[in-house]
């Protein structure tokens, strides 16, 4: 199968490549406006060249690469917000953003989040700021109160707020939520209370937010059954993708057992979906135009099933994926099914390219992807008679597929390899369809009324036993591999190892051995090349509250000092996160000394007591624990080049400090704010 020679395969890359590009430039060029039109031009006048000649050159080729290249770099661009003119941020300054003068903010809640354990929060489409029509989203923090008010998508509300950046992490390492809201189109935040919302109203409803409340209607539907609360909770993850009722634990079991994707809507439940429809619509195609109305009510039910999942894009991504299957058979026309694959990747990637940054849409496409590949290479080699051997043989083979195809790019985002992810999917995949068909037969029921008790009591035992499979599959703690680290270069270099090995797996030859060996040296150069990088040394003040974190990272070790004893960190925040991104392998933990040194620096730790020597000179001065000391008369004896104050101080302090620092001209590095403190091996 030479997929590679595919024309949409073609231009989906050098899309794609041009909303990386523009991603990673973080200055905008007019240039590429600019190029769009004369290359274009150059396209049509290559293209009339190209048909007249026996023998293509490669011109018309390079230009025709280079406009999707262009378009993909424009479609990311445009839809920042300094370029689009209503955008509520270009009405802000950044001294506005960091103020605390009030505004007044009208906009319409787009998509409920999963709410913390202080506010519920909102994805929210802004309608008009200080009563100038505006457009963005923005993130919503309502602070929970005692009315316990909940509002949903479509509800319009007028509030009285200061809008906010949303912070990034301020220790290294770390999830970055801001970086994750922006893949959102999210740029900022208002954090708001009861008192602060002047009027609320039920805005003009929206596709979206019918398919909200239909949703919601069924969930209080299945609510009034025998379905108990955590098998309630799994239902309404895998068939309504709503997974902000699931338990910590529960979720933590489905995560270590290598079966989270079951819990997520995605190309999984709508492929399952997919072949359920082409089963009960199989003897339609006996009919006169039978594959043409089959295909039209496979698309319409599918799309049926996104709209009751609330139509996430998740859902929708996974839909117009399976939908071009069946547009493929609507128009009778033989096609290869990565050909297809790629088509709607392209579309999708055209109506919005932040979709290429989301692990679900990298994670799915790359499973589907590598299904198709090397499925007809598992059959080739093996191909089994009896039917119960070869659904068997089918899930082995789809899993192992699966995972080929998406292992380098979780061990990155996840750091953990749940070793018995087979015996997982061998038993849960089966099931799943079963499942999820009678999971959408019981919510049929269920809105009719019409749900016998024991047909639900059946259905929550089936569930029921499933979590219980998954909790053993998860405390089999031997066979869970976790804090993997694997970098980018890691990724790309196990990426192209694979294709390598798979191609010379579909057809030895001298070059595919050549590509594979140089594949298999590239690897190990990445492995190398990283280890190098982290053999670097560190002195790090970490930022948390209430605690004092210094880290000394020497190669592959780190010693923690603290000021709490009785907490190990090693696998708490911040520590966690810097241990497995920086391949830490040896880890110790000792009391948080007062006066110590790192690369000719003296550092001096001043506590509550506010002790310090009166004649030694210090480089650095650490303040923790809200030391009462007349600071400005301290710098004049101790004459430090820098003074830290962590996250263990009261903000009157900081704020004090700060003062006094800008009148002595003297750098002064809240954690808080500023993040953690980093002194380099280099410095």
């Amino acid at each position: 199968m030479k997929f590679i020679n595919f024309s949409i395969v073609k231009f989906s890359l050098f899309l794609s490549l041009g909303v990386l590009f523009a991603k990673l430039t973080s200055a905008f060029s007019a240039i590429s406006f600019t190029l769009i039109l004369p290359l274009l031009f150059f396209l049509f006048i290559s293209w009339l060249l190209a048909r007249r000649q026996l023998f293509q050159n490669s011109i018309f080729g390079i230009i025709t690469y280079a406009c999707f290249f262009l378009i993909g770099y424009i479609n990311y661009q445009i839809r920042l917000p300094e370029f689009q003119e209503t955008h509520y941020s270009n009405h802000l300054s950044k001294t506005e953003l960091l103020n605390s003068n009030q505004k007044i903010i009208q906009f319409k809640i787009k998509e409920v989040l999963k709410s913390d354990r202080y506010n519920t929060k909102y994805i929210a489409q802004v309608l008009a700021l200080q009563e100038v029509v505006s457009s963005g989203l923005m993130l919503v923090n309502l602070k929970k109160d005692s009315l316990k008010t909940l509002y949903t998508i479509d509800d319009v509300l007028f509030v009285s707020a200061n809008i906010k950046n949303i912070p990034t992490p301020l220790n290294p390492y770390q999830f970055d939520y801001s970086n994750y809201m922006k893949s959102l189109g999210v740029y900022h935040q208002i954090r708001i209370s009861k008192r602060d919302i002047l009027l609320a109203e039920k805005g003009i409803s929206t596709v979206r937010g019918r398919a909200e409340k239909l949703r919601n209607h069924i969930i209080e539907k299945l609510r009034k059954s025998p379905l108990t609360p955590d098998e309630l909770s799994i239902v309404q993850a895998f068939i309504l993708g709503q997974r902000k009722d699931i338990s910590k634990h529960l979720y933590s079991d489905y995560a270590a057992a290598g079966a989270i994707h079951i819990l997520a809507v995605s190309g999984l439940h709508v492929g399952i979906v997919y072949f359920i429809l082409l089963v009960l619509f199989s003897l339609l195609k006996s009919l006169p135009h039978g594959n043409l109305i089959r295909s039209i009510l496979i698309v319409i039910c599918l799309w049926g099933f996104a709209f009751i999942t609330g139509l996430s894009p998740s859902v929708i991504r996974a839909v117009t994926m399976f939908s071009f299957f069946a547009f493929a058979t609507i128009i009778n026309r033989r096609t290869n099914s990565i050909n297809t694959l790629f088509l709607s990747y392209f579309l999708l990637i055209l109506i919005d390219p932040m979709w290429l940054f989301h692990v679900g849409f990298q994670l799915s496409y790359l499973a589907v992807f590598f299904i198709l590949w090397i499925l007809p290479i598992f059959n080739k080699l093996y191909y089994p008679r009896n039917y119960f051997i070869k659904k068997i043989w089918d899930i082995v083979t789809v899993t192992i597929a699966a995972q080929l195809g998406i292992i380098p790019l979780s061990l990155y985002y996840f750091h953990q390899f749940p070793g018995l992810f087979f015996i997982s999917n061998l038993v849960v995949l089966p099931f799943l369809g079963i499942l999820l068909g009678a999971g959408l037969l019981i919510i049929i029921l269920a809105l009719f009324n019409a749900l016998p008790d024991w047909l639900a009591l059946s259905y929550n035992s089936l569930i029921k036993a499933l979590n219980s499979f998954i909790n053993w599959v998860a405390n089999q703690d031997a066979f869970l591999i976790q804090d993997i680290h694997f970098s980018m270069e890691k990724v790309l270099g196990s990426y192209v190892l694979i294709f390598s090995l798979v191609l010379l797996w579909k057809k030895s030859s001298f070059n595919r051995i050549l590509y594979s060996l140089v594949s298999i040296a590239i690897l190990i150069g990445i492995f190398i090349w990283n280890k190098n990088i982290n053999a670097d040394d560190q002195l790090i003040f970490f930022h948390k509250n209430r605690m004092s974190l210094i880290g000394y990272k020497q190669a592959n070790e780190l010693l923690l000092f603290r000021s709490d004893s009785t907490i190990n960190y090693m696998d708490s925040y911040p520590i966690k996160g810097y241990r497995v991104e920086r391949n830490i392998i040896h880890y110790s933990e000792e009391k948080l000394p007062q006066l110590f040194s790192y690369r000719n620096k003296t550092i001096l730790r001043l506590d509550s007591l506010g002790v310090y020597p009166q004649t030694s000179k210090v480089d650095i001065i650490l303040l923790t624990f809200s030391p009462r000391i007349h600071l400005e008369r301290m710098i004049d004896s101790l004459q430090p080049k820098l003074i830290i104050a962590d996250g263990n101080n009261y903000i009157s302090y900081i704020n004090r400090w700060r003062k006094t620092c800008k009148k002595k001209k003297l750098p002064f590095h809240f954690t808080g704010i500023e993040g953690a403190y980093v002194i380099n091996s280099k410095k």
